[in-house]
């Protein structure tokens, strides 16, 4: 079980409900996927913006968990007055503190960060922030009592994949709340590679809706997550420089 604050959820995939070529390509891949947490950006409610279409209307939203994400925000001010937005709406307390520092490469700005989740917390949200693969960031976010720490593979919508396995190993292994890997992810052998470090989940966006067929993408990114948790648990074999036998060599004849 993925556990992150008070709620307990069965699928460690996390999905983006943006992007997608139209709502019924949207809501098929998100019931292959099945994920039971949805993302998606407070500033495209339509409940604030009522000339926009409602991108959520083809989903039962009674099935799902939805996060909130502050994207778009530069400052912790804009990221703490969009959470407050959607808290107000009755969707959820729940929300991912995403906060822009470069237009360039979409990384987040660590100080607006760590004072918008700090503000958050105080409010009494369940708080994930995003943030770079800064290690003492992620420890610094924790601290301050954020439910989920949740750190980019790479930049946002690249589909690099994971670029610095080693910070994301070094955040999760010094965290107590679940790490969930956010943004860059590009294909399923990605997200299985994550979940063998050890996440706790991963949330994306891209790799699917932008995908030729993004439910197939969805489902083989649900299998991916899978297959990479239980590889993680099942703890795979030490690399090693020179070839191994893999029948023994004790009490065989010789002749």
């Amino acid at each position: 079980m993925l556990k992150v604050g008070n709620d307990s959820f069965q699928s460690r995939l996390l999905l983006g409900t943006g992007k997608y070529p139209n709502f019924d390509v949207q809501k098929q891949a998100v019931e292959v996927s099945e994920a039971e947490i949805l993302t998606f950006t407070v500033r495209r409610m339509n409940i604030f913006e009522p000339s926009q279409p409602n991108f959520l209307e083809k989903l039962d939203l009674e099935k799902y968990t939805l996060l909130p994400n502050t994207a778009g925000a530069k400052t912790a001010e804009e990221a703490v007055r969009h959470a407050k937005l959607a808290k107000a709406s009755g969707l959820c307390d729940m929300v991912k503190v995403e906060v822009i520092g470069c237009d360039k490469t979409l990384l987040p700005d660590p100080v607006e960060t760590l004072k918008a989740t700090e503000e958050l917390l105080k409010e009494g949200f369940t708080v994930l922030p995003y943030t770079s693969d800064d290690v003492v960031l992620a420890r610094k976010l924790e601290e301050l009592g954020a439910h989920a720490i949740m750190p980019g593979a790479s930049p946002i919508g690249s589909g690099q994949g994971i670029i610095n396995p080693l910070n994301l190993r070094f955040i999760i292994e010094q965290s107590n709340v679940p790490v969930i890997v956010d943004a860059g992810i590009g294909s399923p052998a990605d997200a299985a590679y994550a979940m063998e470090l050890g996440a706790d989940g991963v949330l994306l966006n891209t790799a699917v809706s932008a995908a030729e067929d993004p439910v197939k993408m969805a489902e083989a990114m649900k299998l991916a997550i899978e297959a990479g948790r239980l590889c993680y648990e099942a703890g795979r074999i030490p690399k090693k420089r020179y070839a191994t036998a893999s029948s023994p060599a004790e009490g065989m004849s010789i002749g």
